[in-house]
């Protein structure tokens, strides 16, 4: 990792080091205290005092705990500020008001120490809301110095892999945490007042199921079984539906073994709901009205910026594939009568064939290469080809075609929904053949027809609407965040040598 301290940090250790082995030796351990009692907070105190006028007394004592962040020594006066949870304030040191003893320990202290802080609030001459300590107690020696002059740790790598640090050093990460947290608080919110339960599924799972995202293995030794870490939470959220859970949802840690890059890591959540008695346009509605609601109250606009564009949440486009890849394509696909017509198609607009080539395989691959990148404004994209939907309804009128949606924004997917599949026969089909195409592919693969699943359509699902999106990416477009890993504390990276 690149060095992002002084070029003494390793002396500078050394000096902590000694000042923490002389505190112990006084009887002073700071790592010994258990507990502080905090009764105010620097935000609070800085809306409280905004109107305070430059040289007045507030006669309020307050007892503040935080990290230094700044500290200035001037003689028998002294200057330093706190972070706490909620922002900085500054501490005014004074010799004659601390005490020889105690003043002499302050000038001690380090950028990066834990402290506890009693005084009074005023304004000082210069018209900064300070706390003039009576008292001021080491809670916490850091031993590492922070990044140089503590203007903030600009190596992206440094600050992904230590997010600790990037958390201290740049307190505008903080509100990307704290906005991530409101838009699930929302969420939650918006789902349970539309009578959703939420409940929670196995995240180790039996087996490989047939789909095409590659999972992680592992091996449970009590039952000497392979295990895998899941996927999706789609198939358990169905089976509870069928057993009479008719709205139910799950905030989900998803597994997939597979590519990284700014929009993919390879654990991620997710929100996966189904609703009874609905179907893929009852999801289109939900998910338009949540998206307003949640921006709404997160952010208080549905003009979102982001990464250069303005995104209006406030309308929702609404095209079928076919007419998606015509407006975009110029290729009528109402028009292709065959496997080969489209194979020739693909071909004349160079694109890309599928492993499997059908016609509806090639449709979605004209969709990848022709539309995506042209939806910024959010868009429902609808009739997926069934050969790229393995668990959505056929479309009872032209059953080449499913009720599926895919929701996009800035060129990018943030959702897929389908009305289920409820038809016991045709899922066992489908499963078996996608179980046999993955083998074809990969003989070496362990994927399996989940039948216990099979099962429980056999009892009865009733027609069903279905979503899943990914939360990740929501809090990326609320936030403005170039990166996944922007948005996750502790984004996968790949281990250092040393």
């Amino acid at each position: 990792m690149p060095n992002q301290t002084p070029v003494n940090a390793a002396s500078e250790q050394a000096v902590r080091r000694q000042k923490l082995a002389d505190l112990r030796a006084a009887g002073c351990d700071p790592f010994a205290i258990t507990k502080y009692e905090q009764t105010d907070f620097s935000a609070d105190l800085q809306a409280r005092f905004k109107d305070l006028p430059a040289e007045s007394e507030t006669g309020m004592t307050v007892r503040l705990a935080g990290r230094l962040v700044s500290k200035r020594v001037m003689g028998k006066a002294s200057f330093a500020h706190l972070r706490d949870k909620a922002g900085d304030i500054q501490i005014f040191a004074k010799k004659d008001v601390l005490g020889e003893e105690a003043y002499a320990a302050f000038k001690k202290l380090d950028v990066g120490d834990i402290v506890g802080c009693e005084g009074e609030v005023f304004r000082t001459r210069m018209g900064e809301l300070s706390v003039r300590a009576a008292r001021i107690t080491l809670l916490a020696k850091s031993l590492l110095p922070l990044p140089e002059k503590f203007h903030g740790l600009t190596d992206r790598e440094a600050r992904y892999r230590q997010r600790y640090v990037d958390l201290i050093v740049n307190p505008e990460v903080k509100q990307t945490f704290i906005k991530r947290s409101a838009i699930l608080r929302e969420l939650r919110s918006y789902l349970d007042g539309k009578g959703f339960l939420e409940v929670e599924t196995p995240i180790l799972t039996p087996f490989e199921i047939g789909a095409s995202a590659r999972p992680f293995l592992t091996h449970h030794n009590t039952l000497d079984m392979d295990m895998v870490l899941r996927i999706e939470t789609e198939l358990y959220l169905k089976r509870l539906v069928v057993g009479g859970m008719d709205r139910v949802y799950e905030v989900g840690r998803i597994f997939r073994n597979e590519g990284m890059d700014p929009k993919h890591n390879p654990e991620f959540t997710t929100i996966e709901l189904y609703q009874a008695y609905t179907d893929y346009h009852g999801m289109m509605d939900l998910v338009e009205e949540m998206m307003k609601t949640v921006a709404g109250k997160v952010c208080g606009t549905l003009q979102i910026p982001y990464q250069g564009q303005m995104i209006d949440l406030s309308h929702w486009e609404r095209m079928t594939m076919k007419e998606a890849v015509r407006k975009y394509s110029g290729v009528d696909f109402d028009t292709v009568g065959s496997d080969e017509e489209a194979v020739a198609l693909a071909k004349q607009h160079k694109v890309e064939l599928p492993e499997i080539p059908t016609k509806g395989a090639i449709l979605a691959e004209f969709f990848d290469a022709y539309v995506e990148e042209k939806l910024i404004q959010p868009t429902f994209i609808y009739d997926y080809p069934v050969e790229v939907s393995p668990l959505a309804k056929r479309k009872a009128d032209d059953p080449m075609f499913t009720e599926r949606f895919e929701y996009f924004i800035n060129a990018t997917e943030f959702g897929n929904a389908f009305s289920e599949l409820n038809d016991p026969i045709d899922q066992k089909g489908r499963f078996e053949r996608q179980v046999a195409e993955r083998k074809q592919l990969d003989p070496a693969s362990k994927a399996q027809v989940d039948y216990d699943y099979v099962t429980a359509l056999e009892y009865g699902l009733p027609p069903t609407g279905g979503l899943g999106f990914g939360v990740d990416r929501l809090v990326m477009l609320l936030t403005d965040s170039a990166s996944i890993r922007d948005v996750l504390l502790f984004p996968t990276m790949k281990p250092l040598d040393n």
